[in-house]
């Protein structure tokens, strides 16, 4: 890759703007905001700040990660993927449906390659649960139980949570669709997820427009029962899900990065790496997409399998009214 860029200029665009230089020392590295104004920061790990979209393709880039705003991704991608420009798009892909469909229907006609960055698919313990799962080490699957809890002004000490793309509607904001990889790993993990109940609560700790806490529960295709709880309000960060089957259970957290298996005889400590550097996950989803754009063996998270995401974040939406509490 000769030229690369990324849009967008909040922390995950710094992170990825630092990867790809990592990933491709001699290339030029193009920035653009989210807005396409001329930043009044200096951005770090870039060579050149572009406006639009348009100077973007003019400049002939290779590679572009779209780390905008869910609601701008459409906006941003399309462009991009009728230019031909590999494009890897943040999580969650869009924030409707129908813009996730104008996406899809982009890459039908020009066939360009394209990702969505769900980068817990390449955390070595989810790797090694799926395997797990698929093996059948826990027998029938009856229960799982998902929560993701995090105190939102911890997120970003040195910026007002209120001013964040969390905070607010407009951005994308609230616990659906920023704690998305939960509903994606269940997917991935369970497979199709047919929505049974759903409630939305905005507390007055937090006193936001969106919901900052989020509680579903959704059925299997084999009839296997998952809660879903997410949250902006616990103060502890916390991250687990548990599997319960006919032979077993397995609990994972993703703080710790540890699996553990236990059966009627044994616990046992399956995979644990507390101290892995996370931001290797990132580096695995570049590399695995730029074996994407070769046309070789990769596991990419297609357009296709993360508009689930969103089509479940929409029929929760639809189904629940926002409680005050």
């Amino acid at each position: 890759m000769n030229k690369v860029a990324v849009i967008g200029l909040g922390n995950i665009a710094t992170r990825h703007r630092r990867n790809l230089k990592l990933r491709f020392p001699d290339a030029i590295l193009f920035a653009m905001s989210a807005s396409g104004r001329t930043p009044s920061e200096s951005v770090s790990d870039c060579d050149c700040i572009v406006l639009s979209i348009d100077e973007l393709i003019i400049n002939e880039v290779e590679l572009v990660i779209v780390a905008s705003p869910a609601p701008f991704h459409a906006k941003h991608a399309i462009p991009l993927i009728e230019a031909g420009i590999a494009t890897l798009i943040e999580k969650p892909v869009t924030t409707t449906v129908e813009d996730a469909k104008a996406i899809q229907d982009a890459i039908d006609e020009y066939q360009t390659p394209v990702s969505v960055g769900y980068c817990l698919h390449y955390l070595p313990s989810a790797q090694k649960l799926k395997t797990l799962l698929e093996s059948g080490v826990i027998g029938t699957l009856y229960n799982a139980q998902i929560e993701i809890g995090q105190y939102l002004p911890d997120w970003r000490p040195s910026k007002d949570y209120r001013d964040s793309v969390s905070a607010n509607k407009h951005l994308g904001g609230g616990v659906l669709f920023e704690l998305s990889h939960e509903l994606d790993y269940a997917q991935w993990l369970l497979g199709p997820l047919t929505l049974q109940f759903s409630l939305l609560r905005s507390s007055q700790e937090l006193v936001l427009d969106v919901e900052d806490m989020a509680d579903m529960i959704v059925l299997t295709n084999t009839g296997a029962v998952a809660t879903i709880h997410l949250d902006f309000l616990q103060r502890k960060a916390y991250r687990q899900c548990s599997f319960v089957g006919s032979e077993g259970r397995v609990d994972w957290d993703l703080i710790k990065n540890q699996l553990v298996l236990t059966t009627a005889v044994e616990t046992t400590v399956l995979y644990s790496e507390p101290e892995w550097d996370k931001n290797q996950m990132y580096l695995a989803m570049v590399e695995d997409f730029i074996q994407m754009i070769k046309q070789k063996k990769h596991a990419c998270t297609s357009l296709m399998e993360a508009t689930k995401t969103v089509v479940l974040i929409d029929k929760i939406k639809k189904n629940s009214q926002l409680i005050g509490v």
